[in-house]
């Protein structure tokens, strides 16, 4: 820890807390072979990862707005088949510095382009609901990031200010989130996105352990 005064973290939730790529990825194939879509490489799903439901799919193939919504529709469908028990783990060192943080009286939230039922879920499976202390889904929100609305919903909620507040994201769609809601930022080079891409969205800093926070 640092001596700097930090009152409340931001948490992403897939590719920052949970392990949750190859799920995601291999729902996003199946949707995409399942509609006749033209077909598209694990990786190029996995940078899609941290957007909102609809716009993974709008933005990895073109198609209309429609289709969009079948693609959404189909993913939550096959999603619930494939989320068996243990397809999704904490990435080590989760738990015990989300407890430490808590212990230090530092709140701690998660803003996810993940809806907000599904967060609450995994928040209860992995037993973090006694540290977390507000959970901010894409439907919880207007604008889902990287626009700052998450953010500004999670400061006005604690009443804490921006400079008080650390984001924490695997993606260039966390950090630009969190640079725009006036934020310090910290990027984590284990998940969905590449130290480049981190770094030219304005990571203040990166870690490649969770436990390497530093608030």
């Amino acid at each position: 820890m640092t001596d700097r005064a930090t009152k409340l973290v931001i948490l992403d939730f897939d590719g920052t807390i949970a392990d949750t790529q190859s799920l995601i990825t291999t729902t996003m194939m199946q949707t995409i072979e399942a509609l006749g879509l033209e077909s598209r490489t694990r990786e190029e799903c996995a940078r899609m990862i941290g957007l909102p439901l609809k716009e993974t799919f709008t933005r990895l193939i073109p198609m209309s707005d429609e289709m969009g919504d079948m693609c959404e529709a189909t993913y939550r469908r096959l999603f619930d088949c494939n989320n068996t028990e243990g397809a999704v783990t904490l990435y080590p060192k989760v738990r015990e510095t989300i407890e430490h943080l808590h212990d230090e009286g530092i709140a701690v939230s998660i803003a996810s382009s993940r809806e907000r039922k599904s967060l609450d879920r995994y928040v209860d499976v992995f037993g973090l609901r006694p540290f977390i202390d507000l959970v901010i889904g894409a439907d919880n929100v207007c604008h889902a990031k990287p626009h700052p609305e998450p953010v500004l919903l999670t400061l006005r909620h604690f009443g804490v200010d921006a400079s008080e507040t650390l984001v924490v994201g695997d993606t260039a769609y966390d950090i630009e989130m969190g640079k725009r809601a006036g934020c310090r930022t910290c990027g984590v080079s284990y998940g969905n996105g590449s130290v480049e891409e981190l770094q030219n969205a304005g990571a203040d800093y990166i870690i490649e352990r969770f436990d390497m926070l530093e608030v």
